[in-house]
């Protein structure tokens, strides 16, 4: 099947045929002729799967028909994402399919300027992808208004919920109109966001694709047991005996991104981190400096990794495997993309075996074993002998022979030793003043 057999129309064929894109995903040809009709949907579909094209096209190709004048400070498609990567990812995905369109998109994130997105928003855009966060701020300064627009998208619902965004959304979504067209799209479908949908979508049609506990079928996963203080090490000969040509190097919090970076950079192997508590030219660099193939490791916690794109990664490296079974599915699906192979490794300590029994329970299969190397005792000590950087000098023992030998004591300073200022009596001069401002008091 064609993308022209699902009603899309000849520009919107055309700029998929510039990507390269031919045959419709089959998210894409389920949901297409829903969204075309302008029917409400709940969409069950994980990365990797095509669900952005799904729900752009039909929206593009409804907003262009529709031919409505956008008004200052409004926007006619609000799309809302988790992350500012995925963000700016599906903002970039509008502009490639809208191409021979004259729509404006535009983004609104933290991280950047707030003026900057108060400008972006001041003339009106047609589609405009926010995070909940920065969207709130510019409604509350009476920068933007929600009273005109005809499409929502909500990405990532099941994301949306564990980073606490439910508050926000239910202050959203009663500021637009009542006849909008409503989207939502999850991996995962919980009660929580059953009850959401339920609450803001109108008769929805519902597709499925590609539930979340069906890994990517290409991907060949792997598991090594180690200790935890020996992972370091077990990482860099990783990196040193196999071929990788991109690989995400997963760490369950920011700080051990940065370490994991450190540890590396210690060893003459360069990386980059994406998280949190980088700022967004940080992010867009690292990210960039990925995409490009200038660094070949990131390092990313899993909701920084939100609205990664990134094609040709060779390998995911769960240094610190994850503590919800499902962020397992959607870290290794980062590999294995557009018919390529793919490599899924995991490092498990200990403490860290209930999570590998929860994902092998949540996926139904088991992930292969692979021992440390024969050598490995060796290997590491060969690391961290040959580890680059400075290294922390011994703190030197302190003498600890005969007081005598350790010259003169000198004398213990104490609070008496300094004399009090003539002609002052602190005492008095303290009590008269609180009498004094005691008397004013009363007198007040």
């Amino acid at each position: 099947m064609s993308f022209s057999k699902l009603g899309l129309n000849r520009s919107l064929v055309d700029a998929l045929a510039q990507k390269g894109y031919d045959t419709p995903t089959p998210i894409q040809a389920q949901a297409i002729p829903h969204l075309l009709e302008g029917r409400d949907l709940l969409g069950i579909a994980q990365t990797g799967t095509g669900k952005t094209a799904a729900f752009m096209l039909p929206s593009i190709q409804r907003l262009v028909a529709a031919n409505n004048r956008v008004k200052p400070m409004r926007c006619r498609m609000l799309i809302l994402a988790p992350t500012r990567e995925l963000a700016s990812q599906i903002a970039q995905s509008a502009k490639e399919y809208g191409r021979f369109t004259k729509l404006r998109i535009a983004t609104v994130f933290g991280g950047v300027p707030v003026a900057r997105n108060r400008r972006d928003v001041a003339s009106g855009v047609d589609i405009l992808v926010a995070t909940p966060g920065r969207l709130l701020d510019l409604i509350d300064q009476k920068c933007l208004s929600l009273g005109d627009t005809e499409i929502l998208v909500l990405d990532e619902a099941d994301q949306m919920l564990d980073l606490g965004f439910i508050h926000a959304l239910k202050r959203i979504v009663p500021m637009l109109p009542g006849d909008r067209q409503s989207l939502f799209f999850s991996a995962t479908m919980p009660k929580a966001i059953r009850d959401l949908a339920g609450r803001f979508l109108t008769d929805p049609a519902e597709v499925k694709v590609t539930p979340v506990a069906s890994t990517a079928e290409r991907v060949e996963q792997f598991v090594t047991f180690v200790n935890q203080k020996e992972k370091q090490a077990l990482l860099t000969l990783f990196i040193e005996k196999n071929d990788i040509e991109r690989a995400l190097i997963f760490s369950r919090t920011k700080h051990g991104a940065d370490r994991i970076v450190k540890l590396l950079a210690g060893n003459g192997i360069e990386a980059v981190a994406i998280h949190g508590n980088k700022s967004q030219p940080q992010r867009e660099k690292a990210l960039g400096a990925f995409r490009s193939g200038r660094v070949k490791l990131l390092v990313a916690t899993d909701i920084a990794a939100r609205g990664i794109d990134v094609s040709g990664v060779s390998h995911v490296i769960n240094f610190e495997l994850p503590n919800v079974s499902e962020q397992y599915v959607h870290r290794i699906g980062r590999t294995a993309r557009a018919g390529n192979d793919g490599i899924a490794f995991a490092f498990c300590a200990e403490d860290e075996r209930p999570y590998l029994r929860g994902i092998e329970k949540l996926t139904k299969q088991k992930v292969d074993v692979v021992p440390l190397p024969a050598n490995f005792t060796a290997e590491a000590e060969r690391i961290a002998s040959t580890r680059v950087g400075p290294v922390p000098a011994e703190r030197p023992d302190r003498p600890r022979g005969p007081r005598q030998d350790r010259g003169p004591r000198r004398p213990r300073k104490t609070h008496d030793a300094k004399p009090a200022a003539a002609g002052r009596n602190h005492g008095p001069r303290r009590n008269r003043g609180g009498a004094q401002r005691r008397a004013g008091k009363s007198q007040g």
